[in-house]
Formats: structure tokens, C-alpha cells, sequence
């Protein structure tokens, strides 16, 4: 049995000085900070305490591709950045999550590597369908698809046609589509050259791009009464969108991802391929937005969308924003980096915290985890909300040393991560459970 002694802990949204004590990985007591025991662990008097931050939306790229990624490096990054809980996307690996074989041989590696909990994603191409409640019942969260050509030959995107029938079975036991919502025929007609001019990039994959698509799942939700997700949000012209959609009472829900909220196109060099991603981070104007859209509901959580690669692919083309692989390595700096920004639109670290924790892990399903509660998980995170920080390179536990945070100022430091009441390290015998669904 652990007693830690926080004089801030986040308990329903507020913070309270309270003494939590610990034991066989759960929490059994939350009480007044008065009760603590003379051997409790005590919080630093610039420390608060958090639950432990839940990413539904990670690239781990085991096996197959496991020199962009790999579960030891990627869990010692989540760890470092207060992240407990992970969901594993079906491809960059080989083979990509598509049937209940390859299912066993991520979770496999996993289990050798692990050192937070690890759930996983199956993934809805055209040879699946038909056969996706099989992976369903082996425990995967919900289904991940492309509508725009994903990047790699062996996970492949769904055409219109294949999009209704992936909603028309998953609708028939409930299960949950997340999507990448990309139009190819609006893609095609703007596609151009490339080159190292970033607002090229950008014009080549548009707002229209994104809406065109959610456009086609919003159909098919009313069509079907099934559930889908809007994955990596970028384009500000959706919220309206989406928020009818919800009103009208459809099952839909929709993230962004930190680099969404804190970069923008203008302060982007040229050739700075390490900002790429798909879709693209836009303009100023496009970012206010996205905050409003969080901070009303339209917009339910953040989430990473880590999606490393080797430095050779993130560079390939000499800063051509084509040729450079399209994702961004931040998967250690999601909440500093958003808290960051949301103390100078002076949005409260509650806020931003229920974003990481609470929706997310209520998303999943994982009510145990995102809160701190009697009965829940002992997945907790020590985070120093003023403490500066400007990450380097000797900082990264990811795999491969290229971020977009790099060298950019934020506040706030994770100086501590738990998993089931035990701290992280990086260096021990990994410790990490994986998670089915039910």
C-alpha cells in the first residue's frame, strides 16, 4: 500500500488537497489531505497530481517497421509525457491489425515491450470487410480506414461504395468506425508539384478535402444508426458540421491533436518537413477555431496521432513537403505543448487535462482509467504546470530523434508517471498490461 499526499489533485474536475492511497494497482481511498500518513509520498509544493493521460491515436509501427517506431521506445515516450494507457493504430506495421492473426503477432511484441497499457485498433480495408466482427470479438476497440490513399501499399483506403458497407456491418453489432477524413477526388484536383513553400503543401490537401469526407460518413451514420469517429481534425469548416450532426443525434464523435492547436502555417519554414502531416496544420484564423470548437463540445478530445518515421523518410526530398513522410513525432509533449497554449488564451489546466484523461479513456470504453476515483486504475502523472522546458534532442525517447517540438518553449514538466500505482522506468522490466475492448 502506497499513501500519496497531493496538497492539488484533479477529482471531478476540480482540485482538491487530498492523501490517495494505493493498493494492487488500484486506488481505495481518496481522503482529505489531513489523514495522510507521516510516510506518505508527498507532492513537491509546485507539483499536481493528475490521472494518467490516455492517447487513443498512436503510430507504433511494431513489427515490420520497427525502426520508425517500436512498443519499448514508444511507451518510454508516452511515459515521459504522463501518458498510462495507449490504442495502437493498425498500420504502419507489417502486417497492418486487419484480421485476428495479425492481431496475436502485435500483441505479441507488445507484450515483450510494453511499459504502459497498450490497447489496439483493427483496421477496415477492402479485403476486411466482410470478416470484421472476427477481429471484433478478438478484442480490437473499433475499425480505422483511409478515404484517401494512407501512405502505405498494404493498408489500403475504401471508395465510397466500400464506406457504406463498412458502416453497414459494423452497424450490425455496434462496432466503431474511425476515420481518416480525406476526399481523394478533392486531393486529386488539388494536388501540384510539392516543393520546400509549406503554404503549397497546404493548398494541395484543403478544408474542402475533409468536409467533402465527413460529408460521406455523416450520410452513412444516418443511413446505418452506427457510430463513427473523425479522426486528427484539422479543417475548422467541419465544426459546423459535426456539431448539427450531434445535435441531430448521430453517433459521432471527433478529435485534434496538439500540433493542430500550437503551430500554425505562417511560422512554418521552408522545407521544415518535420511539421508535415495529414492533414495539413493551417492557418491562425483555422486554430482559434479548433480551440472554440473543443472548448464548446463540438471537438471531444486530444489525442497525439504520434506517426514517427526514420529521420531518412521524414527528410526525404530535401524539404520537399511532398516527398517527406506526413506525420508528426509528439507523442512525449502533447499536454505540455497544449497547455502551453491554453494559458495564454487562459483556458484553465482542468480543461485541458479532462481532454487527455477522462474523454479520452470514456471514448475507449476504459472507465477505470483518465480519472482519479475509488476503484480506478493507479495510473497517475506528477506534472509541474509552471516548470519550463524547451525539448532537445538528448531529451526524446522515441526511436528516432526528429519532432516538431523541438527547440520551442513550453511550460509544464511530467516528472513522474505511474502505472498501476508503480513509477515508470524506462530501464525495468517492462510492466505494461494489454487492453481488449471489453
Amino acid at each position: 500500500m502506497t499513501v500519496i499526499a497531493a496538497d492539488r489533485a484533479l477529482i471531478d474536475g476540480a482540485w482538491r488537497p487530498v492523501a490517495i492511497t494505493l493498493t494492487e494497482g488500484r486506488i481505495t481511498a481518496v481522503d482529505p489531505l489531513a489523514h495522510a500518513p507521516a510516510d506518505a509520498v508527498r507532492l513537491a509544493d509546485d507539483e499536481v497530481l493528475l490521472p494518467g493521460l490516455v492517447d487513443t491515436h498512436v503510430h507504433v509501427n511494431e513489427p515490420g517497421r520497427t525502426e520508425w517506431e517500436g512498443f519499448r521506445t514508444a511507451t518510454a515516450a508516452a511515459a515521459a509525457g504522463g501518458v498510462t494507457t495507449l490504442i495502437d493504430m493498425p498500420l504502419n506495421s507489417i502486417p497492418p491489425t486487419v484480421d485476428p492473426e495479425a492481431l496475436a503477432v502485435k500483441r505479441a511484441a507488445a507484450a515483450r515491450s510494453a511499459l504502459v497499457d497498450v490497447g489496439f485498433w483493427g483496421g477496415a480495408v477492402p479485403a476486411s470487410l466482410g470478416s470484421l466482427e472476427r477481429l471484433w470479438d478478438a478484442g480490437v476497440f473499433g475499425f480505422k480506414c483511409f478515404l484517401a490513399p494512407s501512405g502505405v501499399d498494404e493498408f489500403p483506403h475504401l471508395m465510397r461504395e466500400q464506406l457504406d458497407a463498412a458502416l453497414d456491418e459494423l452497424a450490425a453489432f455496434d462496432g466503431l468506425l474511425i476515420v481518416h477524413a480525406e476526399d481523394p477526388e478533392v486531393l486529386l484536383r488539388h494536388a501540384n508539384a510539392g516543393g520546400r513553400h509549406y503554404p503549397a503543401f497546404v493548398e494541395s490537401r484543403p478544408q474542402e478535402a475533409e468536409t467533402a469526407a465527413i460529408r460521406a460518413v455523416l450520410d452513412g451514420l444516418r443511413r446505418t444508426g452506427g457510430r463513427a469517429h473523425v479522426l486528427h481534425l484539422s479543417a475548422a469548416s467541419a465544426l459546423p458540421l459535426i456539431a448539427e450532426a450531434k445535435a441531430e443525434g448521430l453517433r459521432v464523435t471527433a478529435e485534434t491533436c496538439p500540433h493542430y492547436l500550437v503551430f500554425d502555417e505562417a511560422r512554418i519554414p521552408d522545407g521544415a518537413t518535420e511539421y508535415k502531416c495529414c492533414p495539413p496544420i493551417r492557418d491562425r484564423g483555422n486554430q482559434d477555431a479548433l480551440w472554440r470548437g473543443l472548448q464548446d463540445g463540438v471537438i471531444d478530445f486530444v489525442v497525439s496521432d504520434h506517426s514517427p518515421s526514420t529521420a531518412e523518410r521524414k527528410f526525404a526530398g530535401d524539404g520537399d513537403f511532398q516527398a517527406a513522410w506526413g506525420g508528426i513525432a509528439g507523442l512525449q509533449f502533447g499536454l505540455p505543448a497544449v497547455w502551453t497554449e491554453a494559458r495564454r488564451r487562459g483556458v484553465p489546466l482542468e480543461t485541458v487535462v479532462a481532454w487527455f484523461t477522462r474523454r479520452t479513456a470514456d471514448f475507449a470504453g476504459l472507465t477505470q482509467k483518465g480519472r482519479i476515483a475509488v476503484g480506478a486504475d493507479a495510473d497517475l502523472a506528477v506534472f509541474a504546470p509552471d516548470a519550463p522546458q524547451r525539448p532537445r534532442v538528448e531529451d526524446l525517447r522515441f526511436r528516432n530523434p526528429v519532432s516538431a517540438y523541438l527547440d520551442h518553449d513550453l511550460v509544464g514538466v511530467v516528472r513522474r508517471t505511474l502505472l498501476a500505482g508503480q513509477e515508470v522506468d524506462p530501464a525495468a522490466t517492462p510492466r505494461g498490461r494489454l487492453l481488449n475492448r471489453a
